[in-house]
């Protein structure tokens, strides 16, 4: 399913195996397993970061709904299911990389961006909201991270309404991705060393996560993060004084 491993003061969450890491009720639970864990391991230390990666050619190809489709109440399942894991790398403590080695298509391109950061490997691959050529309506939580971390109205167009299929150059254009590489192996290189200049800024993690929540408040809001109410904010900015 998945594989969490520590290089210093980065995880790297590995999305293990050949296949197309859809995202059925075990590998969002894995998934979420492995995430809780790296909260739990860098609350006692400041400065750390995350990488998701994947192995084969694909990032995600979305849920787990098989060739022939899943009844519309399973397929609800699965979105209500993937609804807290967005949550949780919203809310985490700690800068996150997606390092998109394969191709993200669906909830697999959602996954990618509820990470702060996006690198894609030039060579295989395309970024794909794939809901309007299927003839399935986005879910609300959906379009609330598509909207706010797609900001230039022609890319979310293109994204949502078009189900354009975008190559890693075109994803940087967009602003969507924010380094292109050559291959997989060197998309993940980038990626923790990326993580690795940001984990080395020791930064606080809860100043952190409450920094991103009002940067992106509607989301945050659309999975389920309670947003602060400005006296809570008013407190916590003091506290942190």
């Amino acid at each position: 399913m998945c594989t969490l491993e520590q290089r210093g003061r980065v995880f790297v969450l590995t999305l293990t195996g050949d296949g197309e890491h859809r995202l059925g009720h075990s590998l969002i639970g894995s998934i979420r397993s492995a995430v809780v864990s790296v909260a739990a391991a860098a609350a006692a230390e400041p400065g750390a970061a995350l990488v998701t990666v994947a192995d084969g050619r694909f990032f995600s190809n979305g849920l787990d709904i098989g060739p022939g489709g899943l009844p519309p109440a399973r397929v609800g399942e699965l979105v209500v299911a993937l609804r807290p894991l967005a949550a949780d790398l919203l809310a985490l403590p700690m800068p996150t990389v997606a390092a998109v080695t394969g191709h993200a298509s669906a909830a697999g391109f959602l996954l990618a961006l509820c990470h702060d950061y996006r690198l894609m490997r030039a060579d295989r691959g395309v970024l794909y909201m794939s809901e309007v050529d299927i003839g399935l309506p986005l879910p609300p939580y959906f379009v609330a991270v598509l909207r706010a971390k797609i900001t230039a109205a022609h890319a979310l167009r293109d994204v949502t309404l078009r189900g354009r299929k975008l190559k890693a150059a075109e994803a940087k254009e967009m602003g969507i991705v924010d380094v292109v590489c050559p291959t997989a192996a060197e998309t993940a290189a980038e990626a923790i060393k990326l993580a690795e200049q940001l984990a080395a800024r020791k930064w606080n993690g809860s100043v952190y996560s409450s920094i991103r929540i009002s940067m992106f408040p509607d989301a945050c809001r659309s999975v389920g993060i309670g947003e602060e109410s400005d006296e809570e904010k008013r407190k916590h900015f003091a506290s942190r004084l």
